[in-house]
């Protein structure tokens, strides 16, 4: 039997009652040409257009396909798109619910499929970062015998939550936030097509750009919020989606937050500013600013925590915990509740005693290896546990800190480019006065005492 009969009998069905699908599903682009935004990756000669122009066949046809990016901005229709041209099998998975089972279910259904009908198949993993590396490392037989073609979608960095084995056999496209000029073309391509609102309503200007507003850079999110005031126009048979429809139907007012003007992240920046400058009060009108206008929480959570490792750092340790648990917490319950827990970390971060100590360290670092400063790890320092190690010298002359009276072990821990290098200037703001004095006696243990050259 065709393993893929459900889904044909629910595409056939979408076609021929389109209503019945939401108008995100509805407003899918079918082609390449037809993808709203990332034009990066739709530029002529690029790997994604190659791998749709030739099928991804041959010997140098992609196996794997990584799609990084933020929510709502096109992961599932670049998939999509690609078993259509390429006529494949579509089958979506979502990292969430599925597990090894389901995964071997369909490589194995793939697997009949080409060989008794000929067809292959485009597995879509949805969220594999979700995935642990027992459940990613399962995916490899599929992908380096070609029986799928892999497609799988992240918000992470891949390069955190994605197996080496898998990543290096894939090709990786990172996806950008779309634009308000891209969601205006499909919100207006929406609203005129036959397959979407087919002319039943217009928008004017106003509604439009609180619908803009709402949807955060996300496509999904604007079709369904545009889908809905429609819904309430049509049933209340007006022409037209005004501004109080759209406020009713998503239950937001319309706050001035024109990222084109007073822009989306210039209203960030000075929240990440007032923070910066313990102004607390500033930085709660920011935060509301942001919640109003329909912010995604978890970018401001995001921003908290970039905000406490760049300006608070070891001044305040528990700044980071506190914006680390504030996005996960914001992840969990969403909004309304989720504004509790931004003001919560906002205002223990804008009170928090500030340094950037940890930023400027990190930076000088970086900019020496960039330089070329880094040579190879002492020999002591390296690793000696596998066979053969020891006829190299590697790891002779180690002294085991815990061994030694005090903890610390006066021996070369850096390479000799930077041997004498001090990237860390600690303050003497908050708690990082402690981490001041023991850094002064630890380098004075080591031998390290000096202007060291510190931070380039």
């Amino acid at each position: 039997m065709e393993p893929d009969l459900f889904t044909a009998a629910a595409e056939d069905r979408q076609e021929k009652d389109p209503s019945s699908s939401p108008l995100a599903v509805r407003m899918r682009p079918r082609t390449l040409d037809e993808v709203v935004g990332q034009q990066h990756l739709l530029k002529p000669g690029s790997p994604l257009r190659r791998l749709v122009g030739d099928g991804g066949s041959g010997p140098a046809g992609a196996s794997s396909v990584i799609l990084w990016g933020p929510p709502g901005t096109g992961k599932t229709t670049l998939a999509y798109v690609v078993s259509k041209a390429t006529n494949k099998r579509f089958v979506e998975l979502s990292a969430i619910t599925a597990g090894v089972k389901e995964v071997r279910a369909v490589i194995e259904s793939a697997r009949r499929a080409t060989g008794g009908f000929g067809k292959e198949t485009v597995l879509f993993l949805d969220e594999i970062h979700r995935f642990s590396k027992a459940q990613q490392d399962s995916l490899l037989p599929a992908v380096e015998n070609r029986w799928v073609t892999l497609i799988a979608a992240t918000t992470e960095n891949p390069y955190f939550s994605v197996i080496s084995p898998l990543l290096s056999r894939s090709l990786l496209l990172t996806l950008e936030p779309l634009t308000d000029d891209d969601l205006r073309s499909l919100l207006r391509r929406a609203l005129t097509e036959e397959r979407g609102l087919g002319g039943a309503v217009t928008l004017p200007e106003d509604a439009e750009a609180h619908l803009l507003r709402i949807a955060g850079g996300d496509a999904r999110r604007a079709l369904t919020a545009l889908e809905a005031a429609a819904g309430a126009a049509i049933a209340t048979q007006e022409a037209e989606i005004t501004l109080e429809t759209v406020e009713a139907t998503v239950d937001r007012a319309a706050v001035k937050y024109d990222r084109d003007g007073d822009q989306h992240y210039d209203v960030a920046s000075a929240l990440i500013k007032s923070i910066r400058g313990s102004d607390v009060d500033a930085a709660l009108h920011y935060l509301a600013r942001m919640i109003e206008a329909g912010e995604d929480p978890r970018f401001i959570a995001r921003r908290l925590m970039i905000s406490a490792s760049e300006d608070i750092g070891l001044a305040d340790p528990t700044a980071l915990p506190t914006a680390v648990a504030a996005a996960q917490a914001v992840a969990m319950i969403g909004f309304p509740e989720a504004a509790l827990t931004l003001s919560h970390a906002t205002i223990a971060l804008a009170l928090a005693p500030k340094s950037n100590a940890a930023t400027l360290a990190i930076s000088a670092a970086q900019d020496d290896v960039r330089r070329g400063l880094a040579g190879p790890v002492p020999v002591h320092l390296r690793d000696g546990h596998y066979k053969g190690a020891a006829k190299l010298g590697h790891a002779q002359g180690y002294v085991y800190p815990h061994d030694v009276q005090g903890g610390i072990a006066a021996q070369q821990y850096a390479p000799d480019a930077v041997r004498d290098r001090q990237y860390y200037t600690p303050t003497r703001y908050g708690a990082e006065a402690r981490y001041a004095d023991v850094v002064e006696r630890v380098r004075e243990r080591l031998g390290r005492v000096g202007d060291g050259g510190e931070q380039g």
